[in-house]
């Protein structure tokens, strides 16, 4: 038996690169707010519309305290020093509101592309208008967030209680 502790990852950022990135995270946040990223529409068929109504708003909640956990690594350190910080209190949120971003850069700025150039990359980035190619460059980097949690989640993860690796 190991004693592990979980991990708190630090990753440096380029704060001219990111921060274009983060109006458009904060523009896309505003409007989560107020809808799903993939909206919900309960079926002819749901017995009951009252509950199909507070899960969704269940799920709409989740999703903007997921966008606040996100946007708050963003915050005063970031700006200082170009750091962000992953951790157990805010991996699985993170992860979830990238999504929830992703989605809505696909369905306002993306559609075009189809989903198997958006998921390569495999995009000729000068073909693209300003507005497009800023929202590209926002896609990948959520999709790269996303990926160092995913790579790092178990580290991240575990209890600082005893793990039994055998």
């Amino acid at each position: 038996m190991n004693r592990k502790r979980g991990t708190r990852i630090q990753v440096k950022l380029s704060l001219p690169v990111v921060a274009p990135l983060l109006d458009v995270i904060k523009g896309l946040a505003d409007d989560l707010q107020k809808v799903l990223a993939k909206p919900h529409t309960p079926s002819a068929q749901a017995p009951d519309a009252d509950f199909s109504a507070m899960w969704a708003g269940d799920l709409l909640t989740g999703q903007n305290e997921d966008i606040a956990v996100l946007l708050a690594l963003f915050g005063e350190e970031f700006f200082s020093e170009g750091i962000v910080y992953f951790d157990r209190g805010n991996a699985e949120a993170i992860a979830r509101a990238c999504s929830a971003v992703r989605l809505r850069l696909r369905d306002r700025f993306l559609e075009a592309m189809g989903d198997e150039a958006l998921e390569s990359g495999d995009v000729e980035m000068s073909a693209l208008d300003a507005t497009t190619r800023k929202a590209f460059t926002c896609y990948l980097f959520l999709a790269t967030v996303q990926e160092l949690i995913i790579e790092r989640l178990d580290d991240i993860l575990v209890d600082e209680s005893l793990v039994d690796e055998g």
